[in-house]
């Protein structure tokens, strides 16, 4: 009897394709890239019998998989093995798990991404910095920002530098932490190495914190590693951003900008950007800018990425003198 585990995916692909029909495998075929069309295509074509059983196999495991999806999508992995532990037995339920984890890109903590902030902070706040930062380094940065806000002003600072320079993480590090606050997990994590944190995933938590606490941690990196923060610094609030100001705010920002500088910005600016400055200037300055650009001509991207700069450090030296509030999360909502 032919079992369907002695099959290649392809060939499983292919095997389905058949047993479905031309109809809804043509409609399968729409969500396809054309390399994938033309292999499953070809692996049609030399598919010249298959017998029922083989048929039912196939079709069993594809529904296995589609049930799987299903309940990851409802409550995450945990939830699913559970269901499938009840559904196919342990050993069958880890087999199909283990089968879509590396298709769906499963993030390790993926449980705790699902969990309260104040929850997570009471679970981890003893923990040491390094493994805070693996955690967080996961977690959304909405919830990142939220946990990191609310740690010991002496340990955000830490945990904010350990996650900014954090590069690749053994899986055997990953396993073990996984191991203590989620067993469930621990057996999921079957990449070499996986990437995490970096200057990007702290930009994107600070960028969500409120200022009080991005202030203390930028203060305290200027003088632990003025590189690292002075890198930081500038991803934190690129030029797109202008768009998180109010009208009044932009309007005391373009007070400060030199004109020649705001045409070249807006010239690598994307539409709603410029409506939004031409929207907060009069209509003449306005006019006389949208010229000036329309005769500059083509305008290389370094010159644009350097006006853009100078207007975002206008934006960050009144942000610090606190005449411009930019919309984030946290704390900084505005009482009055």
């Amino acid at each position: 009897m032919e079992e369907s585990s002695e099959y290649t995916g392809l060939q499983k692909a292919a095997i389905l394709l058949i047993t479905l029909g031309p109809e809804r495998s043509a409609t399968i075929f729409k969500h396809l890239k054309e390399d994938e069309i033309e292999e499953l295509t070809l692996e049609i074509a030399n598919t010249r019998s298959i017998s029922p059983t083989t048929k039912e196999e196939v079709l069993n495991e594809f529904y296995q998989v589609c049930l799987a999806q299903q309940y990851i999508a409802e409550g995450g992995i945990g939830y699913a093995k559970e269901l499938l532990d009840k559904a196919l037995g342990e050993d069958k339920a880890q087999e199909v798990i283990s089968k879509l984890t590396a298709s769906l890109q499963v993030r390790p903590f993926e449980f705790i991404r699902k969990t309260d902030p104040s929850q997570i902070l009471n679970f981890i706040q003893d923990e040491h910095p390094q493994t805070i930062a693996l955690i967080l380094s996961y977690m959304a940065p909405a919830q990142s920002s939220l946990v990191i806000g609310s740690l010991p002003p002496d340990k955000q600072s830490d945990v904010a530098k350990r996650i900014a320079m954090m590069d690749r993480t053994s899986p055997d590090v990953i396993k073990e932490v996984e191991r203590v606050l989620e067993r469930k997990l621990a057996s999921l994590i079957n990449q070499d190495y996986t990437i995490v944190g970096g200057v990007d995933s702290i930009v994107a938590i600070l960028n969500s914190v409120d200022r009080g606490t991005e202030k203390h941690i930028m203060e305290s990196l200027e003088i632990e590693e003025p590189e690292l923060a002075d890198e930081i610094r500038k991803k934190m609030f690129v030029f797109e951003d202008i768009l998180l100001l109010d009208d009044r705010a932009i309007q005391r920002v373009l007070r400060d900008v030199d004109n020649n500088d705001l045409g070249v910005a807006l010239k690598g600016a994307n539409e709603e950007v410029q409506n939004v400055v031409f929207k907060n200037l009069s209509k003449r300055l306005a006019a006389m800018i949208k010229e000036d650009m329309e005769f500059m001509g083509p305008v290389r991207m370094k010159d644009v990425e350097e006006a853009q700069q100078k207007i975002v450090s206008v934006i960050r030296k009144l942000e610090d003198a606190g005449e411009i509030v930019i919309s984030r999360g946290g704390g900084d909502e505005i009482i009055v």
